[in-house]
């Protein structure tokens, strides 16, 4: 059987998203055989060490990452109207280099970028690259939204940036399938991407895990529908007091 490893997960340190305790996760990964793990929670490595104990008590090799948000100009700019939208991205530490620069990217995204979400810029990842493997992220990756906007040449220029900070070996196009709509539009044009042009990229297959079993789907719904009413009563918050 090939081995397998999920790399793209959330767990309840991704707020009001993810809905995986790391305890039975990491479980859960073992009883179905694997021997790798990663953890990807939004913005934040607030559970790296708990999960980091649990793996190696478990026997199962611990892979630290975070899925940043990317800035659409640079960390600094938070202009309303202009900076509210930002991309997705799965940065992986490939070793102690790798964690010790995605520290230090994630508290600068806290410190220096933060406007509705901790953002980075590319001009981060130009300094703390080393020792990162770079996967492009979901729907709301920069290449999946240029694709979503039939801009392929822009999708193009997107991954060979990436490609050349971070070296063939180190990016990675990201595909999933999870029965959008979005993503069987997508996913061909990744695909294509890869195939036909002479970037030499490399295709990785993932699956966003937010939550464990199905029997926690009704708890995942109270998290989704948690965020869905944060968000009225922001919007709502701020209609108010624009009125006063």
């Amino acid at each position: 059987m090939t081995e397998f490893t999920h790399l793209h997960v959330h767990t309840e340190y991704s707020l009001l998203d993810g809905a995986c305790r790391i305890k039975p996760l990491v479980k859960r990964a073992k009883e179905l055989g694997m021997h790798s793990l990663a953890m990807t929670d939004h913005g934040a490595m607030y559970g790296a060490v708990d999960f980091f104990l649990e793996c190696k008590k478990n026997d199962i090799h611990p892979v630290i990452g975070c899925e940043v948000y990317v800035a659409q100009r640079t960390r600094f700019d938070k202009v309303h109207g202009l900076d509210n939208e930002r991309y997705h991205l799965i940065l992986l530490c490939e070793n102690q280099t790798g964690y010790q620069n995605l520290i230090k990217i994630v508290s600068a995204a806290w410190t220096e970028g933060f406007y509705t979400k901790p953002r980075i810029d590319h001009e981060l990842l130009e300094k703390y690259h080393e020792g990162i493997i770079c996967l492009s992220a979901c729907l709301a990756g920069e290449i999946p939204q240029a694709l979503l906007k039939s801009d392929y040449e822009k999708a193009k220029e997107i991954a060979l940036w990436y490609k050349n900070l971070f070296g063939p070996d180190n990016y990675y196009l990201e595909i999933q399938d999870h029965g959008l709509e979005e993503q069987k539009r997508t996913n061909p044009l990744i695909s294509n991407l890869r195939a036909r042009s002479v970037l030499g990229l490399l295709l990785r297959t993932t699956r966003t895990i937010s939550i464990k079993k199905t029997q926690r789907f009704r708890r995942s719904l109270f998290v989704s529908q948690q965020s869905i009413q944060s968000t009225k009563i922001r919007v709502w918050g701020s209609r108010r007091m624009n009125s006063i």
